[in-house]
């Protein structure tokens, strides 16, 4: 009996030796990007991720802001502990294109030739995607969000000081909530493929993608003013129109 890609019918076993290895070269791939980012604690942390935490950031200088950003330790081990955690992530976004691969390379066997198609696009759309909102995050929905709790306070009695676990919890919720959210565009080019939506469906749909883009971008922008509000609901909602450009008629 054959699989859907023309070969010889695998057994569950042999299913299970390959996602072995899968995993095995998965893991030996983000072990030593680990290992590596481990000993760059310096670009890892100064450069990159307490870098919204400086008044030198760019978007700061570029909007002429000053969010006067203090942060502190209060736990033992927090400082060793969070240099692991960030390592490991930078070492899953630095290793995502090789895990789309292996991801690809497991599932192709199992496919169609029209569903082989779509998951190749979908994939290879979705590493620039998944990059572009890591990015956007970064460089535009973390500072501000910092920006406007930094300058928050129930009482002039009251000064912001941050823990530094509760500042990298934020960083990396923002950041890598903003790369699943660029994902969009390629969930909806799969699910075009598959004939589940079409470029019609998505069309009728576009007051309340507006309204829920507006909700998301209030939620990750709680500062309240209109700049801050379109900075980020603008690509949101671009990524929308850009799906329905995708999608099949």
């Amino acid at each position: 009996m054959s699989s859907p890609a023309g070969g010889s019918q695998k057994s569950f076993w042999d299913h299970l030796e390959e996602l072995r290895w899968v995993f095995l070269r998965a893991a030996v791939v983000l072990i030593t990007l680990f290992v590596v980012l481990f000993f760059f604690k310096g670009l890892l942390f100064d450069t990159v991720v307490l870098g919204p935490a400086r008044d030198s950031f760019w978007l700061y200088r570029l909007l002429g802001l000053e969010p006067a950003i203090k942060l502190v330790n209060i736990d033992v081990t927090a400082q060793f502990f969070i240099h692991i955690r960030i390592a490991f992530l930078a070492a899953v976004v630095l290793a995502f294109p090789y895990l789309v691969f292996e991801l690809w390379r497991f599932v192709v066997p199992a496919l169609y030739e029209r569903e082989k198609v779509a998951f190749r696009k979908a994939l290879g759309l979705g590493g620039g995607l998944f990059y572009a909102g890591i990015l956007c995050g970064y460089f535009i929905v973390m500072p501000l969000v910092m920006y406007f709790f930094a300058g928050y306070r129930v009482s002039d009695a009251v000064e912001n000081t941050f823990n530094l676990s509760s500042y990298i919890s934020v960083f990396t919720a923002m950041v890598f909530m903003m790369g699943i959210l660029f994902e969009f565009p390629s969930v909806i080019l799969v699910l075009s493929s598959l004939g589940v939506v079409d470029r019609q469906k998505l069309k009728s749909f576009r007051k309340y993608a507006l309204v829920i883009v507006l909700i998301l971008a209030a939620i990750l922008t709680p500062t309240g003013d209109p700049f801050t509000l379109m900075v980020v609901s603008v690509p949101l909602y671009l990524l929308y129109e850009f799906s329905i450009a995708l999608c099949g008629k």
